[in-house]
């Protein structure tokens, strides 16, 4: 029997973020709540588990929001800034539990190897430093979190592979571009759908909206929500009275059930 389990989203903004710093566009100067948006992650819990999905820089703050007091381990979709930048504030929870477990591509923490040399340290260790448990990814083959099933679901941001993942009936895409048709069908009919739509506009390495609900019409899920917003998609309440009956604009905060 498939037990239930919830999706806070954590952040659902682009890069940079809701407001933009120094914007003056309409949608930076709302004063709704729902077009404030984090950087991009999400926080999946069932039974006794908690994981992440990027740990972008924003990190602190939606731990502190969502009331986070243990964390069992971090899913990494890929490499950039605003979905690893909050490495360092995984310190709490290594104090509090020791090594935390991070999945992800071997390219991805050869990036952060890089980026967070004093994290990966063997030698001379800072006392203080974050402890990371590396837990590769091998050849997109699933693997096990806690007691279910994670089924890696590849696709290409430009031409940078990009990992999603499927968790029984819920998947998570971000900063999707394109997806081959083999990776479509791992996901299929799921009943929850999470995937990125910047913009209306067409972008080189991230679905519009218009690819976005194409998308998710190859998909067919019971419910899609749409993450990895940017300021130029427009204001929350008007983009998603244009949206098809099951498809919502999710925003930080937002927590569902699968």
């Amino acid at each position: 029997m498939k037990s239930q389990f919830s999706i806070t989203f954590l952040g659902t903004g682009t890069s940079q973020g809701i407001p933009v710093i120094g914007s003056d566009h309409p949608v930076c100067k709302s004063e709704n709540p729902k077009d404030k948006r984090l950087r991009v992650s999400v926080l999946v819990q069932w039974e006794e588990y908690t994981y992440v999905i990027d740990i972008g820089p924003d990190f602190r703050q939606q731990m502190l929001r969502a009331q986070v007091s243990e964390l069992n381990g971090v899913l990494l979709t890929h490499e950039h800034s605003d979905h690893t930048a909050g490495i360092d504030d995984i310190r709490p929870f290594c104090f509090m539990q020791g090594d935390i477990p991070f999945y992800g591509h071997k390219r991805v923490f050869e990036a952060l190897h890089q980026r967070f040399a004093y994290v990966f340290e063997t030698e001379n260790k800072y006392p203080g430093a974050p402890a990371i448990a590396e837990i590769e990814i091998e050849n997109n083959r699933p693997f096990q979190l806690g007691n279910k099933e994670v089924i890696p679901v590849e696709a290409y941001h430009d031409t940078l592979a990009v990992l999603g993942f499927r968790i029984e009936d819920f998947t998570y895409l971000t900063d999707v571009k394109t997806i081959a048709a083999p990776e479509i069908e791992k996901i299929k009919h799921s009943k929850v759908l999470v995937v990125n739509a910047l913009r209306e506009k067409p972008h080189y390495s991230h679905f519009n909206l218009t690819e976005a609900l194409a998308f998710i019409e190859k998909v067919q899920p019971e419910r899609a929500y749409l993450t990895h917003i940017s300021h130029l998609m427009g204001f929350h309440d008007e983009v998603s009275a244009k949206l098809p009956k099951n498809v919502f604009l999710a925003y930080d905060t937002l927590k569902i059930n699968v």
